[in-house]
């Protein structure tokens, strides 16, 4: 297992699937810096916010789909408008269950794909193997 930290952001406008992630996350082992916003401009503004520091971007980011202010579609929008190089790996975490908000998430090429809500241990524990693939890589 690696030792650097994996920097998450997970962005959803509910307080208890947070704390289950958050939990989740705990029991994978990996060691990682959480960051959680409750809609999609906030998670724009923590981006930008960390760029203009020049800071790491997140690795991963979770992203639920309805939420106020800026849903999951119009985060991915404004972030598309960002022009950010660095290859973050971005999945939609949704309780959606339409084959349309599936099929949509696949037009991102931001997306690499569509989880169904509840996240696992051993789902969330496959997107750190592949965040920690991509880092030993580059």
């Amino acid at each position: 297992m690696m030792t650097s930290k994996i920097k998450l952001l997970v962005i959803d406008d509910d307080d208890i699937n947070i704390f289950i992630i958050k939990k989740i996350v705990e029991k994978t082992g990996y060691n990682v810096e959480m960051v959680a916003k409750t809609n999609g401009q906030m998670a724009i503004d923590y981006i930008t916010m960390t760029l203009s520091l020049q800071e790491n971007l997140p690795e991963l980011i979770l992203i639920d789909i309805n939420m106020p202010v800026l849903n999951g579609w119009e985060f991915l929008d404004a972030y598309g408008q960002l022009n950010i190089n660095q290859k973050i790996d971005m999945y939609m975490l949704s309780s959606s269950v339409y084959e349309n908000d599936i099929e949509k998430a696949k037009t991102y090429q931001t997306v690499k794909g569509f989880i169904s809500k509840p996240l696992s241990i051993e789902r969330l524990t496959e997107l750190f193997k592949i965040v920690e693939q991509q880092s030993s890589e580059s």
